[in-house]
């Protein structure tokens, strides 16, 4: 993932960046130096990851913080030496911090304990009870941001497993990597308050054009 502005990364033991990108993509396996080619990368390898991580978690299965840092792992493994590892390092974006890098272990205890165990398995049927877990396990993820890199993508493939516990489709976020990008980062916001309802209105709606594409 590339330093644009947007994330602010403070500490010394994560914050390298792979010489000759001009700190604009960070350190990597691969040798990437171009922020587009690294986005590339994460792309296909996300792909890749959804092939085998649809079939690692059935529908009964219980989700755990140690799930949480295998979805990151499976997916960006062979793209970073950090992969499903928890950060090191305190992060922010546009002036808004995440949980600080010391508190995250203990987050993702109390993330387990409150938050997976009582909305996985995602078992309902009923289509509102279904939008209420997947807003709040995903809101209280991100807000944690449990690693250095790609927690909104590691929530998404949490909510996208979570849905087909449920019984729905693979989930299509383009909605909020467009339109709605603004209204997405608002909602995650908003769970500072424990208010959930604007990302349950973000989620009604991709449900609602994942089940029309279906």
């Amino acid at each position: 993932m590339k330093k644009d502005g947007r994330y602010d990364i403070s500490g010394l033991s994560e914050a390298q960046f792979e010489p000759g990108s001009n700190e604009q993509v960070l350190k990597n396996r691969l040798g990437i130096t171009s922020p587009k080619e690294m986005d590339d990368a994460e792309a296909r390898a996300l792909e890749r990851a959804m092939v085998r991580l649809v079939g690692m978690y059935g529908e009964r299965h219980r989700f755990t913080a140690d799930d949480i840092c295998e979805l990151h792992k499976v997916w960006l493994g062979e793209i970073y030496e950090w992969a499903g590892r928890y950060r090191q390092v305190n992060v922010s974006k546009d002036e808004f911090p995440f949980a600080a890098a010391a508190q995250v272990p203990p987050l993702m205890e109390q993330f387990e304990r409150d938050v997976l165990a009582r909305h996985t398995p995602c078992n309902s049927r009923d289509r509102a009870d279904v939008v209420c877990a997947l807003a709040e396990t995903h809101v209280e993820l991100v807000l944690i941001h449990p690693f250095r890199d790609g927690n909104g993508r590691v929530g998404r493939i949490l909510s996208i497993l979570m849905a087909l516990q449920a019984g729905l489709p693979l989930l299509d976020f383009g909605l909020i990597a467009a339109e709605k990008k603004q209204v997405y980062f608002a909602a995650v916001q908003a769970g500072l308050d424990r208010n959930y309802e604007p990302m349950e209105r973000l989620f009604a709606e991709i449900i609602e054009r994942s089940l029309a594409a279906s």
